[in-house]
């Protein structure tokens, strides 16, 4: 069937993704991030080892792996929150491993964060004013010449109230930040990011702490972002997120890309699961959650044994 043929930008994406070899680092047809040989230490400990890794153009690439994996370190890394102890990464073929996040996210690549960055003292609107770039009236000079920067705050408030009701909070534009849910406040960090029309967007966990009234609607608009041409690369632990939404899943453990693939086959790789399990290897990953009822009552079992000698031996 020819390209132009497949119903869906999904059904694209999967068609480009089809002959890429289901290994950490394999090569990409259309790579928008490139890194090599990132690593990033804390002490004596090795947080990320990335050899090599790629992320697919127009893909919606999810990052996975167990807590203290190396994921978010490696989202702050590459969006220039956090300076490497080596490697390299370029972003549609210009590096960026020794730019600052304001100059990465002019380049085209912008992040929202696990714990939102709302300021919550301002406005919905304003929060969203805030994201835009070319702001004239920002600078002094310009600034004290109305005339000068007024038509482009004009554009600025038209984008942020069509985005407002795309995510609809356009309800909201005269609420305090603060006064919003937590569910509400990722989705205006999403759409405050969208401001600066970007090609690619990062999301650290998007669904923590989101009422699951508004889980769908979060996944609706990161298929829509994908559905619009937009690269996005995700964390998050929600394996049934991961495998409704994604299109190729790279998995990290104790620092190092250990396996990559399709979300309809990575849960049955063997280094995700030694990755995310352990001696419970037995779990179904293709679950709903994760882990299992019997795992997590094994778990709390454990804990709580382990509690309980520690208060003996103290």
């Amino acid at each position: 069937m020819a390209a132009e043929d497949l119903a869906t930008p999904r059904d694209r994406i999967a068609k480009d993704l089809e002959a890429v070899p289901r290994r950490p680092g394999s090569a990409k047809p259309d790579a928008i991030i490139v890194a090599d040989h990132v690593t990033r230490r804390f002490g004596g400990m090795t947080a990320v080892d990335v050899h090599h890794l790629e992320i697919q153009r127009g893909a919606i690439t999810a990052l996975i792996g167990p807590n203290g994996a190396g994921k978010t370190t490696l989202f702050n890394l590459l969006t220039g929150f956090d300076r490497p102890n080596s490697g390299e990464w370029s972003f549609d073929g210009r590096p960026l491993s020794q730019l600052s996040a304001a100059k990465v996210a002019r380049a085209g690549m912008v992040r929202t964060f696990q714990l939102t960055k709302a300021l919550s003292r301002m406005t919905v609107m304003e929060n969203m004013r805030l994201g835009a770039t070319d702001q004239g009236g920002e600078r002094l000079v310009p600034s004290l010449f109305p005339p000068l920067w007024r038509h482009r705050e004009k554009e600025i408030t038209e984008q942020a109230e069509e985005l407002l009701a795309r995510f609809k909070l356009d309800t909201k534009r005269d609420d305090f930040a603060g006064s919003l849910s937590g569910g509400q406040r990722k989705l205006l960090e999403m759409a405050r990011a969208l401001m600066t029309k970007p090609s690619t967007v990062m999301l650290d966990e998007p669904m923590a702490g989101v009422n699951p009234a508004l889980t769908q609607s979060l996944l609706g608009h990161i298929q829509d972002l994908r559905d619009e041409g937009m690269t996005v690369l995700f964390v998050e632990h929600d394996m049934h997120m991961v495998r409704h939404i994604s299109d190729w899943v790279v998995v990290m453990a104790e620092g190092r890309v250990v396996a990559e693939g399709p979300p309809t086959t990575i849960m049955q790789d063997e280094a995700v699961v030694d990755a995310y399990l352990g001696a419970h290897h037995d779990t179904d990953l293709g679950d709903d959650s994760l882990l299992g009822d019997d795992v997590l009552d094994e778990l709390e079992a454990e804990a709580e044994a382990q509690e309980h000698r520690t208060q003996e031996d103290a």
